[in-house]
C-alpha cells in the first residue's frame, strides 16, 4: 500500500521534478534519457529487480540457465510482486532485443513493469499486459544469438545510470530516474 501511494505521488510530480529533487540529495548521475513504450501513457514506478546481460558465448551457456531462471532469480524465486520493476541491463548492446511478449508474459498481472536498456519485441502484445514497459525501441529479430543473461540481483547500468536491486525506478514519456 505504501508503494502504491508513493507511485501515485511520483506520477503527479513527473520526471523533471524527480530528477531535480534526487539531484539535490545525490551528486551522482540520476536522469535516464527518454525511452520508447508500447503504451507511453503508462508511468513505471517500483523497486528494481535486476538482470545483467553480456555478449553471447556458446561455451558459457549452462543447461537450465535460460531467461526464466534469471527472471525468477531476480525476483527472489517467485512471480513479480506489485511494485517490482524488472530492470534489464544491455551488456553493451542497446539495439538488440532482450525479450518480448512470450518471455515477459510471466509478469502479467503481477509486477509494476519492465525497464530495458535495449529493445523489446512484440509491442502489440506487451501493450495488452497489466504492467508498464519502457525500452530503447521495438525490435523484430530475437537477440539470443547476440546477448545472454549473465547474472541477477546485482548492480547494473542503464543508460549511464547505476541501478541497485531495490532502488526505486521511475519512467514516463519524458524520461526516468532511479
Amino acid at each position: 500500500m505504501k508503494d502504491e501511494i508513493l507511485a501515485a505521488k511520483t506520477a503527479r510530480l513527473g520526471c523533471a521534478t524527480l530528477v531535480d529533487a534526487i539531484g539535490q540529495v545525490h551528486s551522482h548521475r540520476v536522469p535516464i534519457p527518454s525511452m520508447a513504450s508500447p503504451d507511453p501513457s503508462r508511468t513505471l514506478f517500483g523497486r528494481a529487480a535486476t538482470i545483467s546481460f553480456m555478449p553471447y558465448r556458446e561455451d558459457l551457456v549452462e543447461p537450465g540457465r535460460d531467461f526464466a531462471y534469471f527472471f525468477y532469480g531476480a525476483l527472489g524465486g517467485r512471480a513479480p510482486t506489485p511494485g517490482q520493476v524488472l530492470v534489464l541491463s544491455s551488456g553493451g548492446y542497446p539495439d538488440v532485443s532482450y525479450g518480448g511478449g512470450t518471455k515477459l508474459s510471466r509478469g502479467d498481472g503481477h509486477g509494476a513493469g519492465v525497464l530495458a536498456d535495449g529493445r523489446l519485441r512484440d509491442f502489440d502484445q506487451l501493450r495488452g499486459y497489466s504492467f508498464a514497459t519502457w525500452c530503447r525501441g521495438e525490435a523484430v529479430p530475437r537477440g539470443g544469438d547476440t546477448v545472454m543473461p549473465h547474472d541477477f540481483g546485482i548492480t547494473v547500468e542503464i543508460s549511464g545510470v547505476c541501478v541497485n536491486p531495490g532502488d526505486y525506478v521511475y519512467m514516463d514519456n519524458a524520461g526516468g530516474a532511479w
